[in-house]
């Protein structure tokens, strides 16, 4: 006796539902893996994001200590703060083209060693003295000085040094030169380049010191 044509199809649909149910597992098992690598990735994200609050709350901390640290020198005008970096005029400091404190730049370093030392008793940092001009080159009053680069590099080490002798730990201190290079305005007037001719003090945490 014949099988009838729907007789005939009974075997091939049965072999169907097996490879269909690998096809379920498989794709539950994707989706599993998906569900697991999301949840892995939100956790990975939250733990990120905290460690970015936490850093800029430390961060917003430091410069909020500094600035009630210096706020008597602030208060007068004689000093600058900018990101944490204090900013000094040349001009309060030395003579054109001298590395020699004037009288009121002394002082003025005098001032700000206390704060500067209470400040460096609750954090463990450095304070980098850096010394700039402008893109003038030297004259001959220059007094020695071979170019901008030498002289800014005096002048941060003068001031690296009468902080220290006024009480600052010298191993907490260095110095730096950059010349004309990175300049707070352009060197087209007077008024903008005496603004780069400048001493920066700056606060660092000791494992980003050179």
């Amino acid at each position: 006796m014949s099988l009838t044509p729907a007789e005939d199809d009974v075997p091939e649909q049965a072999a169907v539902w097996p490879v269909f149910g690998d096809l379920m597992a498989c794709l539950f098992g994707l989706f599993v893996l998906f569900f697991v690598w999301a949840i892995s990735f939100q956790v990975d994200l939250a733990r990120d994001l905290a460690a970015e609050r936490a850093t800029r709350a430390t961060e917003r901390a430091r410069l909020e200590a500094l600035e009630s640290a210096l706020a008597g020198p602030l208060a007068e005008g004689r000093i600058t703060l900018t990101e944490g970096r204090i900013g000094i005029r040349g001009s309060i400091l030395f003579e054109l083209n001298s590395a020699e404190l004037q009288p009121a730049g002394i002082a003025l370093l005098r001032a700000l060693a206390d704060p500067l030392k209470a400040y460096l008793e609750h954090h463990d940092e450095l304070i980098m003295v850096s010394g700039f001009t402008d893109d003038r080159p030297l004259t001959s009053s220059s007094r020695g000085y071979a170019d901008n680069w030498e002289l800014s590099a005096q002048r941060a080490l003068t001031v690296t040094r009468a902080l220290a002798a006024a009480g600052v730990p010298d191993t907490s201190l260095f110095a730096a030169g950059f010349g004309e290079r990175h300049p707070v305005a352009p060197n087209d007037t007077s008024e903008n380049r005496a603004k780069n001719r400048r001493v920066e003090i700056s606060p660092i945490p000791r494992r980003g010191a050179p």
